[in-house]
């Protein structure tokens, strides 16, 4: 989409900070940290939230959880631990409307999120 910034970020378009890459997912880091470490993970095909995937997707989703294991152990929270966050819709905090994972951590981080 055009006027997404994530997608603009795929297409090279916007700079960003890129830290993991494979050939469906693109990983950057976050321009307003809310901890030490704090990645983005996004699927390079634009969907708008976790409720637009579909079967078709299997692969992807499997893709993205499987890659946190690699992320997570690249920049080094693998053995602290670290939080995996989606926000979905308004409510739920999204305001990018382009699916991603917020990957926090680097320090410990409170119970409940907000």
């Amino acid at each position: 989409m055009e006027d997404c910034i994530f997608c603009q970020i795929v297409a090279g378009k916007i700079p960003a900070k890129i830290t993991y890459e494979t050939e469906s997912l693109l990983v950057f880091s976050d321009i307003t940290p809310q901890a030490p470490i704090h990645q983005l993970i996004i699927p390079k095909k634009h969907i708008t939230n976790i409720l637009d995937f579909n079967e078709n997707d299997v692969t992807l989703i499997a893709d993205l959880f499987v890659a946190v294991k690699d992320i997570a152990k690249q920049i080094d929270v693998l053995s602290q631990g670290f939080r995996l966050v989606n926000n979905t819709g308004s409510y739920g905090g999204q305001t990018v409307h382009h699916v991603h994972f917020h990957l926090l951590g680097g320090r410990f981080l409170s119970w409940p999120p907000g």
